[in-house]
């Protein structure tokens, strides 16, 4: 395994998780109460063994910095690392990166110097389980120059993503990024046998944005200045290279927008959610905060989750995540809730402050009562506020203090909602 280099792509600016990413880079953006989005690739490398793995960014990285460095430390003996490459300027280059491929070139001397024979990209925004010691051995076993892991999808998801066509051995033949929802992909329809049982009439295979390239593969496919993996890179190494598809089965989510952020950390609270945290031998890695458990006064939780340091006291909390040190006050009521905590607790004098200054404290006040909304860190919620309970015009915008994003209302980290305040 130490042939081999992980890389995770950490994206770009993150316009479609605005105004989560407004402060913090795509993969530093929190998720299930307690992680980071980041953890999950992390995780899967640290599974499998892979324990050489670089973490490429550009934008507002320095929380990712700080969750990095606080998290992921080796000891001497695991000769292992997770280090974070931000866009720096060099006598070569001296531009932002233009794209994922971009992303790898201008670090190849950061690279190179670890003489990989296997690079694995991964991407910093999906929330899935993969064994990748299996997709390694399956590309190695192929002889194929790169392997993409893909799994079937619907017509309606395969708009937005990478779809492909593999011949019975699993080698590429076709390659399309991002077909939209009108144009013609008849013929990328998967065969019977790996199609899903919910998308058994209808399934495509979507490029997961995972690759596996040989070193020398990614050195010929890079030596040009095509900047995106999935709209030049793939298709022009499909005419030259061998190319092979490997089918992932598992549950997989593409965590891109706001709606999809919101229903894949809600879909955590069910009685069986399909992506499951609770995997002793496989678990998901996070900053160990050495935090107090949870404490519920006179409280009801129906189907939700808890994460440690809160104080929850007369509330009902139905169908919702409580991040990390929430402290929700009397008679207050969650109902589909993403509310990602806080990074500290308030001091005593910062309460009286706070008082004397006729801000809340942070957390969700006396009497609130929120539905269907995302909560960023740190919010002030004030006593009596109502947000997204009664009629409110539902349009996508900025509208202050809060936004409304795919039809869901967020409120951005660091906000003050005064008491009486109506969303």
């Amino acid at each position: 395994m130490s042939e081999v280099l992980s890389i995770v792509l950490g994206g770009g600016k993150g316009t479609r998780l605005f105004p989560l990413t407004q402060s913090r880079a795509k993969p530093a953006v929190p998720f299930g109460g307690k992680y980071r989005l980041v953890d999950i690739p992390i995780s899967n490398c640290i599974n499998a063994g892979l324990r050489q793995i670089y973490i490429v960014t550009q934008f507002n990285s320095a929380s990712l910095h700080l969750h990095i460095g606080q998290t992921y430390v080796f000891d001497s003996f695991t000769k292992g690392y997770v280090e974070i490459l931000a866009a720096e300027q060099t006598f070569e280059h001296s531009g932002w990166y233009e794209g994922t491929a971009d992303a790898i070139r201008k670090n190849f001397p950061h690279f190179r110097t670890q003489n990989p024979s296997y690079y694995i990209i991964l991407s910093g925004d999906q929330l899935y389980r993969m064994d990748l010691q299996d997709l390694l051995k399956k590309h190695v076993d192929s002889g194929a120059a790169i392997s993409i892991a893909c799994t079937a999808v619907s017509r309606e998801d395969a708009s937005s993503l990478g779809i492909l066509k593999a011949d019975k051995n699993s080698q590429i033949t076709d390659f399309l990024e991002k077909p939209g929802p009108t144009k013609d992909i008849t013929k990328f329809k998967a065969p019977a046998e790996i199609r899903t049982d919910r998308n058994k009439d209808d399934s495509y295979l979507a490029s997961m944005g995972i690759y596996v390239f040989n070193a020398k593969a990614m050195e010929d496919c890079l030596a040009n200045d095509f900047a995106d993996f999935g709209k030049e890179i793939i298709p022009a190494a499909i005419n030259k290279l061998k190319v092979n598809a490997y089918n992932f089965d598992g549950y997989w989510e593409d965590i891109g927008t706001i709606r999809n952020f919101y229903e894949t950390n809600l879909e955590l609270t069910t009685l069986k959610p399909r992506f499951d945290f609770y995997d002793e031998e496989k678990p998901i890695y996070t900053h160990m905060r050495n935090l107090p458990p949870s404490k519920m006064n006179f409280s009801s939780m129906n189907q939700s989750i808890a994460s440690e340091g809160c104080i929850i006291t007369n509330a009902n909390i139905t169908n919702s995540i409580v991040g990390i040190r929430t402290i929700i006050e009397s008679g207050s009521s969650l109902n589909g809730v993403v509310c990602m905590g806080a990074d500290y607790y308030e001091t005593e004098l910062q309460k009286t402050q706070n008082a004397e200054a006729r801000i809340p404290n942070v957390g969700i006040g006396r009497g609130v009562i929120i539905k269907g909304a995302i909560i960023d860190k740190n919010v002030c919620v004030g006593e009596g506020c109502r947000i997204g309970v009664d009629d409110i015009k539902r349009t996508d915008g900025n509208y202050g203090h809060y936004h409304i994003v795919d039809g869901i209302v967020v409120i951005p980290k660091n906000t003050i909602l005064y008491p009486g305040t109506v969303i």
